[in-house]
């Protein structure tokens, strides 16, 4: 683990621990309790972090700071309409606080106005959603795109100059897509020849595949020399056509997800970027707790402040990212407690693994 994320994690842990000798402690003599109700609001399940990761996290967090919280949790299905629809099923059952990761940044505006005209405080967690956020929890974005471009070029070496690339940079609905594809940007352009660039609707796999078929079709896949992929998602997808037409060529990724660590292990895909779970979905909760207790925002818990899309300056916390390549992911994911060594290391990967000294 880094020295950053060790000390993201102290952060939290820090703030926790004051926190939950508030919470516990109960309302003064003579004044009625204070109810803390939340409301969580994830945008989809088909990327395996939310409901594996994300949710758990959250949520064991909140009722370790407040053990009486009610806890109203939403899963939009990657439909911004619907996430609207939530927000105001939260509102109505009388959420004081929501963490709210946005399907769609822009068109969930109204609902973050409408959530404040009713006193109600919104922690943005991993996409800064526009209008009057609160809070706002995350990794810093453009430094994924950075170490994504960067990992690109290392794998490519001397063959950066013999062909183009291709990139896929994820959902034009999602801010942090747009962070990482300028990050790879200012490091891949001038360097490498970009062939085709696609942004991939709701970030989804099965477009990334057809967007990546297409892209081999149009430029042969002798002129492809590597791919850049915004997600592990997208690059299940891609892995998919660049087997189908026989290639085999550097391939980025995001999220570390199980698939993406076993490609990893295979060859299939290069690298992925791992943003740990738990101190973002720690830090978020501790900031709705401490919202619904009506307390001001710590420093230490909001050491920068972003501009969303809306143009609101919000108080936040970004932490760092790690690349995870085939040399450390034992000192990374596996270190981290994402994934055990077993549930990496099943029969079809078992050689990749011994060979990789995960066994």
């Amino acid at each position: 683990m880094t020295r950053t994320l060790r000390g993201a994690i102290a952060v939290a842990s820090t703030v926790a621990l004051s926190l939950g000798v508030v919470a516990t402690t109960g309302a003064a003599p003579g004044q009625a309790k204070q109810e803390i109700r939340i409301g969580l609001l994830l945008p989809e399940s088909k990327t395996t972090r939310y409901e594996k990761f994300d949710r758990p996290y959250i949520e064991q967090k909140i009722k370790e700071l407040a053990p009486d919280a009610q806890i109203d949790y939403y899963n939009a299905a990657e439909s911004a309409t619907t996430q609207q629809q939530q927000v105001n099923t939260a509102l109505a059952k009388g959420d004081k606080v929501l963490i709210l990761d946005a399907v769609d940044a822009k068109s969930i505006q109204s609902s973050v106005e409408k959530a404040n005209e009713a006193g109600v405080k919104v922690v943005a967690y991993d996409r800064l959603a526009q209008g009057p956020v609160d809070a706002y929890v995350s990794y810093d974005n453009r430094k994924v795109g950075e170490l994504q471009g960067r990992a690109l070029l290392d794998a490519l070496g001397d063959k950066a100059e013999d062909g183009q690339i291709v990139m896929h940079n994820g959902s034009p609905t999602d801010p942090n897509a747009a962070e990482f594809k300028a990050g790879a940007h200012s490091v891949l352009d001038g360097k490498v020849k970009i062939g085709k660039e696609y942004d991939t609707p709701n970030w989804d796999p099965n477009n990334a595949n057809q967007q990546m078929s297409g892209a081999i079709s149009a430029l042969g896949k002798d002129n492809i020399v590597g791919v850049y992929s915004a997600n592990d998602g997208l690059a299940a997808g891609i892995a998919t056509a660049l087997a189908a037409a026989g290639m085999d060529v550097p391939l980025t990724g995001q999220d570390a997800q199980l698939d993406a660590i076993q490609r990893i292990l295979l060859g299939t895909q290069t690298i992925t970027v791992e943003k740990p779970y738990k101190p973002e979905a720690d830090i978020a909760a501790t900031m709705a707790v401490n919202l619904a207790e009506g307390k001001p925002l710590p420093a230490d818990l909001t050491p920068t402040t972003v501009t969303s899309g809306s143009g609101q300056k919000v108080p936040a916390t970004l932490l760092t990212p790690v690349v995870v390549d085939k040399d450390n992911i034992k000192d990374t994911v596996v270190k981290d407690g994402l994934y055990t060594v077993d549930e990496i290391c099943t029969p079809a990967y078992a050689d990749a693994c011994e060979e990789a000294g995960l066994r």
